[in-house]
């Protein structure tokens, strides 16, 4: 007797479709049910839990004021009765009632293994004032819901899978036994349908009815028996048509795509579908017509390129190049053609063959990479290709008829800041804007440029004297003072300009650049939202930042960099907490080189996220070896740029300096700016969230000298708050300072963040703090910050002078 696995693969071989059918309502009804039981038990389950809360929401209305007058009188006895009487309901199985203000009462035992509902409501007498007593936190067991929420689900998931598969039979015998063996019969007829066989029509074994005569299997058995009849005609017509078959056959075997064919006299006879398809005619409508015709082009110029074509295809017997034809819809299009003759065994043309393909996309493709080539995608502005190609001609025509040149270097004030805080599309916003103002400034003559980034190039040829391209500036400056609307929100951004005037300043493009660049720069030095003109003094400081910006990309090659540390100390004692974690850079050529000077580069050039790396590295390093050497969990403070922070594999790599450093995450602290916060975007709020998950802690540094926003205080994770030294320093003497100090203080303590307060340098000033329970301090009363080797030295005599 044959298995129930044989059984199913033999009905799968011989009727591949039903068991198609009986799948796809398996499975459908599967799901259905699934489906279904889920949303009816969750239904019910959710009934059973709201039961639950009502009943816990009766007893806080039923016994909340009894409870309360028995708390209140001090009626032990009573007490215990009205709580017994809750406990002995069903589902409660503990109480526990908490009396201010350390009192607490528990009846009945939760079981570790039980699910729970827990319900908790005060407890409050009311006289002529109100005394909150304590409150009442009422358990109850999911078990019961559980046990009929299993019993329910196997029942109805027993019951709908028999109904599923009864169901499902019954339609796969029905299925079969009307279509399926008929297609069966009807795929064997078609099999063995050939020119020979065209005799005997197809027949179905089945009733005669009007309802079986216009069914499907009969439209089906009547198309199959309409196409032999066709076939039957075709082989008679077949002799008839041999000679027009094969020229069709011969021009569209040679057409790579759409083929036009024409009589001796240029008059179309045929048309491929690849034509129709491409042009939109019909071939109806272009019967008997010339190519030129139906070109859609009305023109001396078009009419005389057909004269040219046909001469040169007489005479020389193929033309190919690019015709710019039109569509039946009017749309203009590109065709690459071919026309050659087609000759008959004699050698002369009795008809013409247009092979044609359309080529539009490659045309605009074309134009596309012509435009990206020279123009900036985002403002639509000249690119620095172009730019300088036309300050080359601005130039030559200049030396041409002895004219001035003026070229101004545009870059936006905060832009990256901008670009930081409110994100890349509102960044984008503003470049757009910003290059339509610079441009409303500008005769037609003029060229503005987009170089990259925020920068802008002005070129203004034919200038009468120097004096007019600082007139420029003032109305591009002018045109600044408006805000740009981001995101709802009124921006004010400035920019930063700087002249070259040609030939004074230089007769060559690319020196004329540099100073025009070189001027930008002392104009941003100066204070930004200004102009300046050029002067050979600048050179010198456009070198000088050269020179600087080269050598900081070799200086972690040659070990250049170096790690200082500032103790942090716990104010009141003295005690060291950790340190903070400062880089310094001495140059063999420049000497010690200040950070105000190359860190604002780093940021700029992007060299801030190798050497914040090595910073990482380094530090976690090294206070990994102090806590080791001491015993002690000192915490490392780390300052993190908003580049450095943004960066896609940042949080990568603080992933990896702490598990290469085998340090605690609990004991690094990432330093951040508070404009850093204030960008409310969703990779902010993920990196953050990371760093919490992982256990970092985060700390605000230089609070109060930024745009405090307090709301992000609760909003992110920090542990830390650093009150800036420029209030710490005067807090003895200024009042308002004071003030501030204090109300920091208090404000941070109030959202539970730690404060350190920097640039302590005086007693009075670490008097001042411990008044005001300021919990750490920096600075240098405590000690400078100072080399590893050093920094060693001193915290084994601070430990010394406070064990």
């Amino acid at each position: 007797m044959p298995s129930l696995l044989q059984r199913i693969s033999k009905f799968k071989a011989s009727s591949p479709l039903s068991y198609k059918m009986l799948t796809y309502i398996l499975i459908c009804s599967s799901l259905f049910t699934l489906i279904t039981t889920g949303i009816q038990v969750y239904s019910d389950y959710r009934k059973d839990v709201s039961m639950v809360d009502e009943r816990m929401s009766v007893i806080e209305t039923s016994y909340m004021s009894s409870l309360s007058r028995s708390l209140w009188s001090l009626d032990q006895k009573l007490l215990n009765i009205q709580m017994q009487g809750i406990l002995n309901l069903p589902d409660i199985i503990q109480l526990k009632l908490n009396v201010y203000p350390d009192s607490e009462i528990i009846m009945g035992e939760l079981d570790p293994n039980i699910s729970i509902i827990s319900h908790t409501f005060p407890l409050i007498h009311e006289s002529e004032e109100v005394y909150t007593l304590g409150e009442l936190t009422i358990s109850a067991s999911m078990e019961d819901i559980y046990k009929n929420l299993k019993r329910k689900v196997f029942v109805i998931l027993t019951t709908q899978a028999l109904k599923t598969f009864f169901i499902s039979i019954l339609i796969l015998w029905i299925f079969q036994y009307l279509v399926t063996r008929h297609l069966g019969k009807m795929a064997e007829y078609a099999q063995n349908l050939n020119i020979n066989q065209l005799d005997k029509p197809l027949s179905l074994d089945r009733n005669e009815s009007k309802f079986n005569r216009s069914d499907e299997l009969s439209q089906v058995t009547n198309a199959i028996n309409s196409m032999r009849l066709t076939l039957i005609d075709d082989l008679e017509k077949q002799n008839k048509s041999a000679k027009e078959i094969r020229k069709l056959s011969l021009a569209i075997d040679q057409s790579p795509s759409s083929v036009l064919i024409c009589d001796r006299s240029w008059n179309i006879e045929y048309a491929n579908k690849k034509f129709t398809q491409l042009t939109g005619h019909a071939l109806k409508d272009i019967i008997s017509k010339h190519p030129k015709e139906i070109s859609g082009v009305i023109s001396s110029e078009h009419t005389q390129l057909w004269d040219n074509i046909q001469l040169q295809v007489e005479r020389v017997g193929v033309w190919q190049g690019e015709i710019h034809n039109s569509r039946n819809s009017g749309e203009r299009y590109w065709e690459q053609s071919i026309i050659t003759p087609i000759k008959d065994d004699e050698g002369k043309a009795i008809h013409y063959l247009i092979l044609g393909e359309d080529i539009s996309i490659r045309k605009r493709y074309e134009q596309q990479l012509l435009r990206q080539a020279n123009y900036d995608i985002l403002t639509g502005l000249p690119n620095r290709m172009l730019a300088l190609d036309r300050l080359k001609l601005a130039l030559a025509q200049a030396r041409r008829d002895d004219q001035l040149v003026g070229l101004m270097f545009l870059d936006l004030d905060n832009f990256k800041h901008i670009n930081d805080t409110m994100g890349h599309d509102n960044g984008d916003s503003l470049l757009i804007e910003a290059s339509r103002r610079i441009s409303s400034c500008l005769r037609g003559t003029s060229t503005v440029a987009r170089l990259g980034g925020d920068e802008f190039l002005v070129i203004l040829p034919s200038l009468a004297n120097p004096e007019a391209s600082e007139q420029v500036a003032e109305r591009i400056l002018q045109t600044f003072e408006p805000p740009f609307m981001l995101a709802n929100q009124e921006v004010f951004v400035s920019t930063s300009i700087g002249i070259a005037i040609y030939p004074s300043d230089s007769d060559n493009s690319t020196t004329l650049l540099q100073h025009a660049d070189a001027a930008m720069y002392e104009a941003k030095d100066k204070g930004k939202s200004a102009y300046q003109r050029f002067s050979p003094e600048m050179s010198q400081d456009s070198h000088e930042r050269l020179q600087i910006e080269s050598r900081l990309r070799r200086a972690l090659e040659l070990n250049e960099l170096k790690l200082y540390y500032q103790p942090i100390v716990e104010a009141g004692t003295g005690r060291l907490v950790g340190a903070e974690a400062l880089i310094r850079w001495n140059n063999r050529a420049m000497g010690l080189v200040s950070p105000d000077k190359f860190i604002p580069l780093a940021e700029e050039t992007g060299l801030i996220i190798p050497i914040g790396e090595w910073v990482l590295k380094t530090a976690c390093e090294d206070i990994k070896q102090w806590q080791k050497n001491t015993g002690l969990g000192l915490t490392i403070a780390v300052n993190v740029s908003p580049r450095q922070f943004r960066d896609a594999g940042f949080t990568n790599t603080i992933d990896k300096v702490l598990e290469d450093s085998k340090l605690d995450p609990q004991y690094l602290e990432l330093e951040i700016t508070e404009r850093l916060i204030l960008d409310n975007s969703i990779e902010t709020s993920g990196i953050f969230k990371h760093l919490d998950d992982k256990g970092v802690k985060l700390s605000i540094d230089d609070f109060g000298t930024g745009y405090s926003a307090l709301g992000y205080l609760k909003s992110y994770p920090f542990d830390t708050l650093k009150i800036d030294k420029s209030f710490v320093q005067d807090v003895i003497e200024s009042s308002e300072d004071a003030a501030l100090v204090t109300a920091i203080i208090t404000m941070a303590h109030s959202l539970s963040l730690k404060v350190i307060a920097e640039g302590v340098e005086e007693a009075p000033q670490l008097d001042f703090l411990n008044q005001h329970n300021c919990d750490f301090a920096q600075g240098y009363y405590f000690n400078r910050s100072v080399p590893a080797e050093e920094f060693s030295l001193w915290m084994s005599d601070n430990l010394k002078a406070t064990a």
